[in-house]
């Protein structure tokens, strides 16, 4: 019976192991073709001779300063937001849990634009100070959702958190939309970019800003996998497993929009990659959390970097935002799981 139990442990890590390099290889192939694409296309050749040292002037500033920088930063996004939905689909024990749909998108948003609202110019707002600010945004709002959606005595309600989530996320809204009022044009045209979802941080040093948080939460996120699939079980069965059920709510919360927040502060408000990212990578890898949170963020990384390149390449050179690529396929599928979950 042991010997039964192994080798089904084996094959179940094999077969993980197996999605997650095909997941890894079609990363790697849209990384690729996304080099290529592009109002100036450049040849597999000259983006290879490019990347080793050649190439002329004009090819380096193409791929170095303007596509690879963006490219990256998709890469990176969609994998801080894959696993955010994740650990809050977790921790909520809800299906439709995601970052844009509980507000936590909104509150980052609004300290944004409050921050940027100070600078004449946008763009000459201290970028590293973004995935902070943006992270204490999106933190004050998850904890007013989660603190309205937390009955004494029943614990957490997933069916309030959802209500509350769209019902704050509104106000903020509406707050947000009396601020643009009073902002230049300039600024305006600013948060209007933010709000697309257009990957607006097209700069190395908005990649700088961003990896300090995702190098110290991915990992600490994949540490408590563990702990994670304790607290899927319940709360009454992980408190009789010896879980702290909600000091790990807590920390894991924290954890989520810290991803969260950090990541659309330099993208752009990109809804929907929490929702698919997770649910899409459950049904090829499964409920455990240990390789389901390196799934979502994989899924999560490939739906952003093929969104980005299909935006830019459609109705060039305008292109269309990232956000409206993946909202195209994300509002469908957000109904989809109303609908069987009977929300």
């Amino acid at each position: 019976m042991l010997n039964l139990s192994s080798d089904a442990h084996k094959r179940e890590r094999r077969r993980n192991l197996l999605i997650l390099s095909v997941l890894g290889a079609l990363i790697l192939l849209v990384f690729i073709v996304s080099m290529n694409t592009g109002t100036t296309r450049l040849t597999p050749l000259e983006v290879l001779r490019t990347l080793f040292g050649g190439g002329n002037s004009e090819q380096k500033l193409i791929l170095f300063d303007f596509r690879l920088p963006r490219i990256v930063l998709s890469v990176l996004v969609g994998a801080g937001l894959g696993v955010a939905g994740c650990v809050l689909q977790a921790i909520s024990r809800n299906a439709l849990a995601e970052p844009g749909i509980i507000g936590i998108n909104a509150g980052a948003g609004l300290f944004v634009l409050v921050f940027t609202a100070f600078y004449t110019t946008p763009g000459a707002a201290p970028v590293y100070l973004l995935p902070l600010l943006a992270w204490i945004g999106a933190g004050l709002t998850a904890g007013l959702v989660f603190f309205l959606s937390f009955r004494p005595g029943r614990g957490l309600s997933s069916t309030r958190l959802l209500l509350n989530g769209i019902a704050i996320t509104s106000g903020i809204t509406a707050v947000t939309i009396v601020l643009t009022q009073r902002i230049n044009a300039e600024q305006y045209q600013f948060y209007a970019t933010w709000m697309a979802g257009s990957i607006w941080g097209k700069d190395w040093k908005f990649v700088l800003a961003l990896l300090p948080f995702l190098v110290v939460l991915l990992p600490y996120v994949l540490f408590k996998a563990r702990t994670i699939n304790v607290l899927n079980l319940g709360e009454t069965m992980a408190v009789g497993l010896g879980a702290r059920v909600t000091r790990e709510q807590a920390t894991l919360l924290i954890a989520a929009v810290g991803l969260a927040g950090s990541c659309v502060s330099v993208s752009g408000s990109i809804g929907f990659v929490g929702l698919i990212g997770p649910h899409l990578a459950r049904r090829l890898i499964g409920t455990k959390h240990q390789a389901l949170i390196p799934a979502s963020a994989m899924v999560g990384a490939l739906l952003v970097i093929a969104a980005d390149t299909i935006g830019r390449t459609v109705l060039q050179p305008s292109g269309i935002p990232t956000g409206i690529v993946v909202a195209v396929i994300g509002a469908p599928y957000f109904l989809y799981l109303m609908i069987r979950a009977k929300v």
